[in-house]
């Protein structure tokens, strides 16, 4: 379990490390400092195939199990997580750029979500169902798909593990996993955890490598009964077109660009907060990133000026008392600086950051001075298309209808939030903008383990996960009837 001998990062197959067949490796950079930490298996057609068989012999007896007995095994991985959930932040820290205290925050959430997961084993209830027949019993039961494939994404990864396994765990599936190559080191911790809490080898296994290979070919292949994706809706559509026309189960979690409504009557200082926190924390790579900031005109100027001066009072770095960390990669780093170029060349005006950091102890680091941009029409592609970095956008409206038809005028549909003293006000809004998620007087994020999470539109396929929703993403329901010779009676 210790992070700082890992050189290679290997597959996890059947219980155990296993690497590549094909002697390659991926290179993984610290995003703190630019340094290299380890190199990550590059895995090829034979690795994805020794992972889908070991998940479908071992397929038999997990799913035999009672949800009860998978339910106390899923307990004991609670109660390693919790043990080690120090060397797991230290992971998290290491490969994100996160600060101690995040990372220490984000595996919290993940043993929370273990935990919910692990008691819906006496949940997984059937329901009873009359029928018109006076001998005819009914009832339904849930059973498990078989082997899932879960593809998920860097921005806070021992959740995004947690998010899927657990629930796919206890609706009695096994699980071949293709890790982000920019977190690897932390899929292969949570597998050692599944394996000493005593789960049968070949329930979870984990690959590495691109996803355009590993990833692409686990959406392909037949004995994969289910994917759940988070990530792109670009590559989300893919995913639902290719598994779709195998008839392949699929959940879809994928991208926002999250409005905040700021009324005429607001708490300013309390939105401005709460804005901050949804537009940066994280360093802004939030699929539930509050991104466009929608102002009513009468407040536009002292909301947008206090926005400045927080902005620029907030700390860079990996340290407890930073507000945010690096982007992931040099990749993002870069993509992400370019948009901001190109935007300040279509007449966006950027109060404050949208550049590298010029701190010298952060200047090797992927950091992004936190952005607050106005100037540009809300159509410009910049305000519709989601960055997933520190950069926020402000836009006046008129009124709450005109917000409501900007908030809207979007292809995705994630979250929402309003600020507002006016409770009619509130609710009106929340029962109209098309999102799966809308707080009030808070932020665009705040999801909870027992709450479901997912979006309208370009932001996923209607799918709910977690919470007892993920129940049903990860099951199939079956109707089960008899009839009884009460004439015997």
């Amino acid at each position: 379990m210790n992070i700082v001998k890992m050189n290679i990062v290997a597959n996890w197959i059947n219980g155990g490390e296993s690497f590549a067949e094909v002697n390659r490796h991926l290179n993984k950079y610290n995003p703190h400092n630019g340094k290299l930490i380890c190199g990550v298996a590059d895995s090829g057609v034979a690795d994805i195939d020794s992972a889908i068989i070991a998940a479908q012999n071992a397929f038999a007896e997990w799913s035999e199990y009672t949800s009860i007995k998978r339910g106390n095994l899923l307990f004991d991985v609670v109660q390693i997580m919790k043990q080690q959930k120090n060397i797991l932040a230290e992971c998290v820290s290491t490969e994100t750029g996160k600060s101690a205290k995040d990372a220490l925050g984000e595996v919290g959430g993940a043993i929370q979500l273990a935990e919910y997961f692990a008691s819906e084993g006496m949940r997984l209830y059937g329901k009873s169902i009359n029928s018109g027949l006076p001998e005819k019993q009914c009832f339904t039961v849930r059973m498990p798909h078989g082997v899932c494939g879960l593809i998920v994404p860097a921005n806070t990864p021992i959740a995004n593990i947690a998010w899927k396994t657990f629930p796919a765990l206890i609706c009695g599936n096994t699980i071949v996993m293709k890790a982000s190559e920019d977190t690897p080191m932390i899929a292969n911790l949570m597998a050692q955890i599944i394996k000493d809490a005593g789960i049968p080898n070949g329930v979870f296994n984990i690959l590495h490598g691109i996803g355009a290979n590993v990833g692409s070919e686990l959406v392909k292949d037949q004995r994969i009964k289910m994917i759940s994706f988070t990530g792109s809706t670009g590559v989300g559509k893919w995913i639902a077109a290719t598994a779709g026309a195998r008839l392949a189960r699929v959940s879809l979690e994928l991208g926002g660009k999250n409005p905040l409504v700021v009324c005429d009557d607001a708490d300013l200082d309390l939105a401005v907060n709460w804005a901050v926190l949804s537009a940066f924390s994280n360093a802004g790579q939030r699929c539930a990133a509050g991104s466009r900031i929608l102002i009513f005109k009468k407040v536009y100027d002292v909301f947008r000026d206090k926005l400045i001066a927080k902005t620029k009072q907030l700390k860079l770095g990996n340290e407890d008392d930073c507000d945010l960390g690096p982007v992931i990669n040099k990749r993002q780093h870069e993509r992400i600086l370019q948009l901001i170029l190109d935007a300040e060349k279509d007449g966006a005006v950027i109060h404050c950051g949208g550049k590298a950091s010029e701190n010298m102890d952060l200047s090797k680091g992927y950091y992004i001075e936190p952005a607050v941009i106005d100037g540009l029409s809300a159509e410009h592609s910049f305000c519709k298309e989601e960055i997933f970095g520190p950069v926020v956008t402000l836009h006046r409206v008129e009124d709450l209808h005109d917000a409501l038809y900007m908030a809207n005028n979007s292809v995705y549909g994630l979250t929402a939030a309003i600020h507002t003293k006016n409770i009619d006000r509130a609710m009106w809004f929340a029962k109209r903008i098309r999102s799966g998620v809308t707080n009030i007087n808070s932020g665009t994020y705040g999801s909870e383990p027992h709450m479901p999470f997912g979006g309208f539109g370009d932001s996923g396929n209607g799918t709910r996960e977690p919470g007892e929703e993920a129940i049903a993403v990860y099951s199939e329901l079956k109707n089960i009837s008899f009839l009884t010779r009460t004439n015997l009676i």
